[in-house]
């Protein structure tokens, strides 16, 4: 047949063993969308390796000067690399993997060997047992995205799966230096939790800002930005005076849910049942509570595992709470650094995909946004929204417990979460018709063409700016070369993987995935181009393409990141398939190409990390 070589019985892959699949041979002439993606994996690929030979010496290590700190500190050196190996997973070079790989381990040595005086924090070094000593997880968080989608092409590598379970442990007690959970009332016990256990006083300006150290630098975070530098110690008084008001550490915050990623990632392994039931255990809890708040997530749990335990029953309060409107003393004005969603969201995502899609985590978060948008004004003809709660000192006069600091942030990208999980139409119509939502809906045809344009185009800003650049080791603190990744994911994930990332910790929730069967590596394989076209609650539309008009190619197809949902069809060219399983072979021939339509259902298997040949496939 034309478009498609099947067995009559079965729809089983005809040359490629006994796993369902299809052949395609019906000709098109490459779409822009598909050259246009298969240039963005090469640019981004042979961008990073630039940077890697520029910036990373033969040790690994990046060539800046260490320090420690939240402001410039560990976590900011490796997120310099944070989404290598994502860009890895959708089809870059083996040498974007490898020099990911390099950087850790010279990262983990570098650090390592940082001294401190002002702080115990790292006086020994940043790093305890390769895990950072104490830390809050936004920015731990921010430093181990990358080690978090190191899975996702590397699921097999020994040092990695170590890893992983070590630092999963660390949150199940399973390391006796490391009493960061408590059990009886599931709870972690503070916001600076790490290899050396959980701090269990008030922090210090010094373990958020760390030493000052002799040199001129860069300040990126200070009023001088890129384009001026300055002496360390003469603002010194002031990066410290940034975080005066920070101190408060006893007792959980929502952004330790984000905590919630080790255990997913060892569990998806391992299989072994005891982290699934660590993550269900700690969600669930906050769960209980935010529900029994009216909705609102607290921003404290007390060690009695209380809301707002550590605050008389003040739910909204605590470092990074609701009410944390401070004045910071580096920039001389107020600020309001409420993060109730950077953990939360992420942590009742890894619930749902480890519960098989239980619909009480997103309906825990779903009444959170409604609560908010319950309050909201319109000022001017534009939709405010509350972004903090309770009786902020130094904000108002009044010490009434109350919604506050309306701002137009209306959390889209967190409606949008909550309709990807759910895909309940009534999620859908919280959101506006724009950009890659709409295109999905089939209203914004030349979408995919402009987002990978706009993605080309900060992968040559980036190199021009690398290029230009004539700073020097000694200049650079950490935070500098982050502004220089070259890796380009966004619009890439978006159009090949149907998948939304945003957030500081990532969890990759996606309607597909590719793998290269001849290589044996995740990602598209050479040639191939993929676009999700759109998908419902129970089908998922990808357009599959062979830019290669002389040598056929073959992709494996997977529903889900993890293997998580199920393709029981497949129908292109009119013909049909019976799947009824978790991934699905395409033989492409020379320049062809075709629009597949899967029947899924969601949320079915268990998610792994285990490739698909490694799963008793071909």
């Amino acid at each position: 047949m034309k478009i498609l070589s099947l067995l009559a019985a079965g729809g089983v892959f005809v040359g490629l063993a006994a796993e369902p699949g299809m052949v395609i041979d019906k000709p098109m002439a490459a779409p822009t969308w598909a050259l246009l993606e298969r240039e963005l994996l090469r640019q981004s690929s042979l961008a990073c390796d630039k940077f890697a030979k520029k910036f990373v010496d033969s040790r690994g290590y990046l060539l800046h000067t260490p320090r420690w700190g939240t402001l410039d500190g560990p976590d900011d050196a490796i997120e310099t690399f944070y989404n290598w190996t994502l860009l890895h997973a959708l089809g870059g070079s083996d040498t974007v993997l490898a020099s990911y790989k390099k950087a850790l381990e010279g990262h983990l040595l570098q650090y390592k060997e940082l001294r401190t005086v002002k702080t115990k924090l790292a006086e020994h070094g940043a790093y305890h047992k390769e895990f950072i000593t104490q830390s809050d997880w936004f920015h731990t968080g921010e430093g181990i995205r990358g080690f978090m989608f190191q899975g996702l092409s590397d699921p097999n590598d020994a040092v990695f799966r170590a890893r992983m379970k070590r630092f999963a442990g660390l949150y199940m007690n399973e390391d006796p230096e490391a009493p960061n959970y408590d059990p009886v009332n599931r709870v972690i016990k503070s916001i600076w939790t790490g290899s050396k256990g959980p701090m269990l006083h008030r922090a210090t300006t010094y373990d958020w800002v760390g030493d000052a150290v002799p040199g001129t630098f860069h300040l990126l975070h200070g009023k001088q930005g890129r384009k001026g530098m300055v002496s360390l110690t003469s603002v010194y008084d002031k990066m410290l005076a940034h975080c005066d008001e920070y101190l408060d550490s006893v007792g959980d915050h929502p952004l330790n849910l984000a905590s919630t990623g080790l255990a997913t990632n060892a569990y998806m392994l391992t299989g072994e049942k005891k982290y699934k039931d660590w993550v269900l255990g700690y969600v669930g809890a906050w769960k209980e509570r935010t529900d029994a708040n009216g909705g609102n997530i607290p921003t404290n749990i007390g060690l009695n595992g209380k809301a707002g335990g550590e605050y008389g029953g003040k739910w909204y309060k605590g470092t990074y709470g609701w009410n944390f409107t401070i004045f910071d003393g580096e920039i001389d004005q107020m600020a309001h650094r409420n993060t109730f969603d950077a953990g939360s969201w992420p942590g009742f995502g890894n619930a749902y995909l480890l519960s098989k899609g239980d619909a009480g985590f997103v309906a825990t978060l779903r009444k959170q946004m409604a609560n908010l948008y319950a309050n909201k004004k319109v000022v001017n003809g534009r939709t405010m929204l509350p972004n903090g709660y309770g009786d902020p000192r130094g904000y108002k006069y009044s010490e009434k417990e109350e919604w506050y600091n309306w701002t137009p942030n209306l959390f889209l990208n967190r409606l949008t979460e909550i309709y990807l999980w759910s895909m309940d139409p009534k999620d859908r119509a919280n959101l506006p018709a724009e950009g890659w939502l709409q295109f999905l809906d089939g209203k914004d045809p030349s979408f995919p063409e402009r987002a990978l344009r706009q993605d080309l185009q900060f992968v040559r800003a980036n190199v021009e700016e690398m290029d230009a650049d004539d700073t020097s080791a000694d200049t650079r603190l950490a935070d500098y070369l982050m502004g220089m990744n070259p890796a380009a994911t966004d619009a890439l994930t978006k159009l090949t993987l149907g998948s939304y990332l945003t957030g500081n910790i990532w969890t990759l929730h996606a309607r597909v995935r590719y793998f290269d069967p001849v290589k044996r590596r995740s990602g598209l394989p050479e040639d191939v181009a993929a676009l999700v076209e759109g998908f419902t609650a129970d089908t998922v539309t990808v357009s599959l393409v062979n830019v290669n008009n002389v040598e056929a190619r073959e992709v494996a197809v997977q529903a889900g990141a993890y293997g998580e949902h199920q393709f029981t069809s497949a129908m292109a060219g009119g013909k049909s398939v019976i799947v009824n399983a978790p991934v699905f072979y395409v033989k492409l021939a020379p320049g062809a190409g075709d629009r597949v339509v899967f029947s899924v259902k969601r949320y079915t298997n268990e998610p792994t990390l285990q490739q698909p040949w490694d799963r008793g496939g071909r």
